[in-house]
């Protein structure tokens, strides 16, 4: 069996490399947003013209994004979404939320003083974890029934 795991969520720290090599041997592809932060607020303007209001810039990237996450959540067997400590992910909540109205199976990540604001998040999710390792566990037992030890 293939698992195609969508990574939604923050961009300022490793959590996307410390999944993928937790799963190196599995049999699991990933996909993700594009997590330069300046080629995605920029995308729109950068192809289809620059923009005098931000607000528009802002509009331009956002809907090109849009397609890239869209596509990637529908092929989605499984919706990873992490929540850091440092910045609110407003897009990440649209993510698992997206993920929840397709039937996804979605496992959220964040830190516990994230779980009061994250509840009816966690309430949608299939797993809550904390570490990339137990991401890569579940996906390990999703895929073969084993536990690691």
């Amino acid at each position: 069996m293939l698992l195609n795991v969508y990574l939604a969520g923050e961009i300022h720290s490793n959590w996307r490399e410390e999944i993928a090599a937790g799963c190196v041997g599995l049999n699991v592809e990933f996909s993700a947003p594009v997590t330069d932060h300046d080629s995605s607020d920029d995308c729109g303007v950068a192809i289809m013209g620059a923009e005098n209001n931000k607000f528009w810039h802002d509009n331009k990237g956002a809907k090109l994004n849009a397609i890239r996450t869209r596509k990637a959540i529908g092929d989605a067997d499984i919706v990873v979404v992490r929540f850091g400590e440092k910045y609110k992910q407003w897009n990440a909540a649209f993510d698992a939320g997206q993920a929840c109205a397709l039937g996804k199976s979605i496992i959220v990540m964040h830190q516990p003083e994230h779980q009061h604001p994250l509840k009816e998040i966690d309430a949608a999710a299939l797993a809550v974890v904390e570490t990339s390792e137990q991401v890569a566990q579940i996906l390990q037992y999703v895929l073969d029934g084993s536990l690691i030890k």
